[in-house]
């Protein structure tokens, strides 16, 4: 038994924040149909390279553990396939141009008359109304628009955006969270409803203590590069050999800091003893303390470091990551086999249940590698009705 093994997903999405929502949904054990344009597919299965026998990197990485279909939802026959199917699941998740679902006429109005359990989940820039509603929204604009870039890159030189598609996979995890809780919302009241989310709320809602700053100060907090705002020290140091991060939460950390480079004169020290005095004083405190760490090798000071419980880490590139062994322990890296590829190392499921295990069961599919599966499992469709959808390039 896995949580959600007893319900069906029509994933309607494409690049990143949709598809992250729909692989997590079917981490848990819902089966997830994705829905792609015939003989095209994902925008995200041309984003390479690198690829793996064809298929993008970046499409494998969100798109495990679902079902492949095709469907032209350009043409009125995919589209009443597309709602004979949704009058059997329970929950469709889409992220289209604003109106297109209406268009076409498979918007939330006109498929909550055939399913009322119906959880529709859209996702989009910028939300479903407002003076900004329609525009198209990419992850890296959104990081410059919504403040995150104001926030990264060097105190003095340009804003930098996030290497990882932040926003993107945070409204994923937004959305997932919200049809949970619709699922559940259902179970009670017996109705379904609609779920919207957009990057611009995603990044907003998740400014945290740096949105509440400015709330708070009606200033805009200023960067710090690899520093933090608040708490001090808590930065990147070099060593002899390499960087490491120093994650120092209080003054207890502080002064354990100090006796670990033979500097017990700083904890002692006005200027330094408090954080809000460190904070203040951050100028004065960080080359002193760079001028230590240059001391020592990055394996010796995280070593004295954790001796006496302060938090910190050598900087580790990603090939480290994905073979450290606390992770490969944790199953943050497992194997499948793939229909072309062969066995294919995918990320992990990092949630883990003691009775209702999350876990990665299938690759990521081919283009339309399910459809027959689906017309026949969940529509009863015969061999001869499916030979005239693929006819006439509905499927």
């Amino acid at each position: 038994m896995q949580p959600l093994d007893d319900i069906r997903v029509i994933d309607l999405t494409r690049v990143l924040a949709g598809p992250y929502c729909t692989m997590m949904l079917a981490d848990l054990g819902a089966e997830v149909i994705k829905i792609e344009q015939p003989g095209r597919g994902d925008d995200s299965r041309q984003w390479g390279p690198p690829f793996a026998a064809g298929e993008s990197a970046y499409y494998l990485s969100i798109n495990r553990n679902k079902k492949g279909m095709t469907l032209d939802l350009k043409q009125e026959r995919a589209r009443e396939v597309l709602r004979q199917m949704v009058a059997r699941a329970d929950v469709l998740v889409e992220n289209f141009k604003l109106g297109s679902m209406e268009e076409w006429g498979v918007g939330y109005a006109a498929l909550k008359t055939i399913n009322p359990r119906l959880i529709y989940c859209n996702i989009s820039g910028y939300g479903n109304d407002g003076p900004d509603a329609g525009r198209p929204g990419y992850d890296f604009v959104l990081q410059a628009e919504g403040g995150l870039m104001s926030l990264t890159g060097p105190v003095d030189g340009m804003p930098y955006r996030h290497a990882i598609a932040v926003i993107d996979v945070t409204t994923g995890m937004f959305a997932t969270s919200a049809i949970l809780a619709a699922l559940h919302a259902r179970g009670r009241t017996g109705d379904g409803q609609r779920v919207d989310l957009s990057l611009l709320e995603s990044q907003v809602a998740w400014l945290a203590n740096l949105g509440q700053y400015t709330l708070v100060t009606g200033e805009p907090p200023a960067r710090y590069g690899n520093a933090h705002s608040t708490v001090v020290p808590y930065d990147v140091f070099k060593c002899t050999d390499d960087y490491f991060a120093l994650a120092c939460g209080n003054d207890g950390q502080f002064r354990k800091v100090c006796q670990v480079i033979g500097r017990a004169d700083l904890a002692a020290d006005a200027r330094f003893a408090t954080n809000p005095a460190r904070v203040t004083n951050r100028a004065q405190l960080f080359p002193q303390l760079q001028t230590e760490f240059a001391k020592f090798a990055v394996d010796d000071v995280l070593a004295r470091l954790e001796s006496v419980g302060v938090p910190a880490g050598r900087i580790n590139t990603l090939d480290r990551v994905l073979s450290d062994p606390q992770v490969l322990h944790r199953q943050m890296v497992v194997e499948v086999e793939h229909p072309t590829a062969g066995t294919l190392k995918l990320l992990g499921v990092p949630y883990k249940f003691s009775e209702t295990p999350a876990a990665v069961k299938s690759a990521p599919p081919l283009l339309g590698q399910h459809t027959e599966d689906v017309l026949r499992k969940w529509l009863g469709y015969s061999d001869e009705e499916i030979a005239a959808l693929r006819a006439a390039n509905v499927v």
